[in-house]
Order: structure tokens, then C-alpha cells, then sequence
């Protein structure tokens, strides 16, 4: 089977690019003695934990159901933080985490004497209150009012005891010079306790498999952090792990005209491709190009009855016929994790693409992933 002959929509995720996003993380590793988790929260497609953890050192999870599914199926530690957890998300969750980062110093109190005498290693994510992100801040872990991290006032020593490591988790897509910055700023803040943790967790958001990513600079960053305080340095991107790795496919039903060209397809923005609403921003079409910079220019929208399930305007060179395929890019991520079935579309089958272009599918969708949710 091949991308022509699969069913549509479908996932379609790149083996051979998973794997070389991969070696590039595992370099870093081997270069400066860190430690890189996948952060199951952007791409948690277990058919190819395999795979990725004959490179990384483990698994990042954001609640119980992540820690479990970590723990049963990729091979190293279990990271496990959450913004706030449930009293009956243990004892189970002990039973699935190496570290545990509580969010707040009442849960540090609350649940981490509990985590310590099971031997987990103990964590508080910390908030350097140092933003670099230009972009909405709902992806600003500093911003105003974040409810993430512990500030530096709001910070009790008198736990030390208690904490093993510091994590901090400030960056979305960027480059390595804003996490220089945080970790000045950090510094800055919490500096007088660095040296008395055994880790140092820099968080996700390192687009570091981006082509003109400063690899150098993290490197050396991540090098002074563990010779300085004498702690082991761990990050945990998703996106890195998953970049540019897959497409979603899918098929023109219909084209209907209002003032423009409108091609309603079988994927749809709201339920398969959330954060084209949510960042928002226009996903990239292969064989595709700008409006009007081709002279077939068409506005491509989901199937659903929201009015705004718009993906984006783009233009071809040749018109579109309904049963065309057409293929975004860049659709590994934060894609199948955060899917939806709004007015019971049906969820996009999953197929991996091997050596060779043939794809096998690993996972396909009916009525039940709708009707199962609801009762």
C-alpha cells in the first residue's frame, strides 16, 4: 500500500524521519552527557516507541494516562508532571514514575514525602517569570497570570528536603538564545539552590531538529549548567522528536463558490488539525502555493457545520477535481493527541510509511471511537 492507495483522511508518519530527528537528539546526548525524554503530549504514536527509544533516554508524561502508557510501552525513565494531581492519581501513579514534578508548593508538601518514600525522585517546576515568546500567549508558560511553575516569591527553602530537581518549561518552537536567556534568568532567581539538586529539567519546546537550529549554542548552554552546579541536565521536546515526520491526506468531496473557490474535504481543521484554529496558522499543502501565486486559487475547508473549519486559501496550477488528494505537511504533531470527533467525524486512520514509500496502517477509526465517548 501507498499514500495513493491509502484511505483518506489518514496520518501518514515518516519512519525514516522519526529516526533521523533522532540521531540528531541522540548526538546532543552523546556529546554533553544530557539526558533527552520524548514528551508524549506532542506525539504519542507507541507503534514507533520502538523505535525511538533505541535513542532517547525515556518518556515525558503530563498525567496518569501518559505516565501508564509510557511505562507499558517505552523502555527508560518515566517523568511524570501535572499542573495539579488528583488525590486518587495515586498510589497508580507511583507505580509508573522515576520523577514526579509537582506544580505548586502545597502539592510538594501534600503528595512529595509520599513520592520519596516509594524512591521516586522529587521535582518542582519553577516559573523563571522571564517570556521570550512573541507568539499568543496561550503558549506562554510566563505570562501574566500563568498558573505554571512555582515564582521565586512564592518559593518556601524550607522545602529543600524535599526536591530533587528543578524543571522549567518556557519555551514553544524556538532556537536556543531564548533559552540561554530563561536560564540566566533563572539563574537570576533561583540560583542559590542549583547547586543542591541532582537534576535540572529545561523543558520542551527546543525546535532543535528545525534545519538552522543553533545546536552549538544548546550544547554549551546545557555543558556550563552541569560543570557549574554539578546536576544532570535533562530536556524534553515533542515537536523535535516528530518534526516535518508526517502528512495528513485527504480527499476533495466537494467545491461549492461563494465570491471564491471553496473545496470542502474530508479532514477538517476543528477536529483533525486543532491548532490550525487554536495557534492559529496556515499548514503547509504540498504542490501547493500562496494565493494567486498560481493561477487556480481555492479556499480549502473541513466538512463539519462550523462555520470557521477553514484551513486555509492556496492556490495550484492545475484546478481542483473532486476525488483529488491533497496532502498537509508537518502533521505528526500535536495532531493525533489532540483530535476530536465534533458533529461525529470520523478520526483520520494512522499508517507509517516505511523504506521504499510503502505504508502500513496501524490504526483505523469507526463509529465506536465516536459512540464509545458519550455513554
Amino acid at each position: 500500500m501507498t499514500r495513493r492507495t491509502l484511505p483518506t483522511p489518514c496520518y501518514v508518519i515518516n519512519e525514516a524521519k522519526i529516526e533521523e530527528n533522532c540521531r540528531i537528539l541522540r548526538g546532543i546526548m552523546d556529546r554533553t552527557g544530557c539526558e533527552i525524554l520524548l514528551a508524549q503530549k506532542a506525539f504519542s504514536l507507541y507503534a514507533l516507541y520502538p523505535l525511538i527509544g533505541q535513542y532517547l533516554s525515556g518518556a515525558a508524561s503530563s498525567g496518569l494516562y501518559e505516565a501508564r502508557l509510557s511505562r507499558e510501552h517505552f523502555p527508560g525513565e518515566s517523568h511524570v508532571f501535572s499542573a495539579a494531581f488528583r488525590p486518587d492519581d495515586f498510589p497508580e501513579i507511583f507505580d509508573y514514575a522515576d520523577k514526579i514534578i509537582f506544580n505548586s508548593m502545597h502539592q510538594l508538601r501534600q503528595y512529595g514525602p509520599a513520592a520519596k518514600a516509594t524512591g521516586i525522585s522529587v521535582g518542582l517546576r519553577i516559573n523563571p517569570q522571564h517570556s521570550t515568546q512573541t507568539g499568543p500567549a496561550i503558549y506562554d508558560p510566563c505570562a501574566p497570570g500563568s498558573r505554571l511553575g512555582v515564582t521565586r516569591g512564592q518559593f518556601d527553602p524550607d522545602c529543600l528536603p524535599l526536591i530533587d530537581g528543578f524543571h522549567f518549561h518556557t519555551l514553544c518552537q524556538q532556537d536556543a538564545a531564548p533559552l540561554v536567556e530563561t536560564v540566566a534568568a533563572l539563574e537570576g532567581g533561583f540560583g542559590p539552590w542549583l547547586s543542591q539538586m541532582q537534576w535540572l529539567n529545561f523543558g520542551g519546546g527546543h525546535h532543535i531538529t528545525r534545519p538552522g537550529y543553533d545546536i552549538p549554542a544548546l550544547e554549551s548552554c546545557i555543558r556550563r549548567v552541569q560543570d557549574a552546579y554539578g546536576v544532570q541536565v535533562y530536556l524534553e521536546p515533542g515537536e523535535a522528536i516528530a518534526l516535518d515526520a508526517g502528512v495528513l491526506v485527504t480527499s476533495v468531496l466537494d467545491i461549492v463558490e461563494n465570491g471564491m473557490q471553496i473545496a470542502i474535504l474530508d479532514a477538517s481543521a476543528a477536529c483533525h488539525m486543532p491548532d490550525v484554529l487554536e495557534m492559529p496558522y496556515r499548514p503547509p499543502l504540498q504542490d501547493s502555493g500562496n494565493p494567486g501565486e498560481y493561477p487556480h486559487t481555492y479556499r480549502l475547508a473541513g466538512m463539519t457545520c462550523l462555520a470557521g473549519d477553514i484551513i486555509g486559501d492556496y492556490s495550484f496550477k492545475k484546478s481542483l477535481q473532486i476525488g483529488d488528494r491533497l496532502a498537509f505537511e508537518d502533521m505528526a504533531i500535536y495532531t493525533m493527541v489532540k483530535n476530536n470527533t465534533f458533529n461525529g467525524m470520523p478520526l483520520p486512520a494512522i499508517a507509517i510509511e516505511e523504506a521504499g514509500g510503502q505504508c502500513r496502517i496501524v490504526k483505523t477509526f469507526g463509529y465506536n471511537a465516536f459512540q464509545s465517548r458519550l455513554s
